[in-house]
């Protein structure tokens, strides 16, 4: 099974975390628009109090789970259309 899709996830969620990192992202709305745990965080806690460096590690670990059940998916494809042919 390749992981290209586990990879570029990865990635994505690295750069969303950077670009709230360096300050370009000044009032969050991309690095909030685009982490799932944010989203989450948000209903149970006052996000403020929750600490910067683990919302980063839950987006990156989040994009690559994501990421690697597509690659699940389509390896399950890629099975299902050798075995027909």
């Amino acid at each position: 099974m390749r992981y290209t899709v586990t990879i570029i996830a990865t990635l994505i969620a690295v750069a969303i975390c950077a670009f709230n990192y360096t300050g370009y992202d000044p009032h969050n709305m991309v690095f909030f628009m685009l982490s799932i745990p944010a989203w989450f965080a948000d209903f149970f806690v006052d996000i403020h109090e929750v600490s910067v460096l683990l919302m980063y590690a839950l987006t990156i670990v989040s994009w690559a789970v994501i990421g690697y059940i597509v690659d699940v998916f389509i390896a399950r494809d890629r099975r299902r259309r050798r075995s027909a042919a």
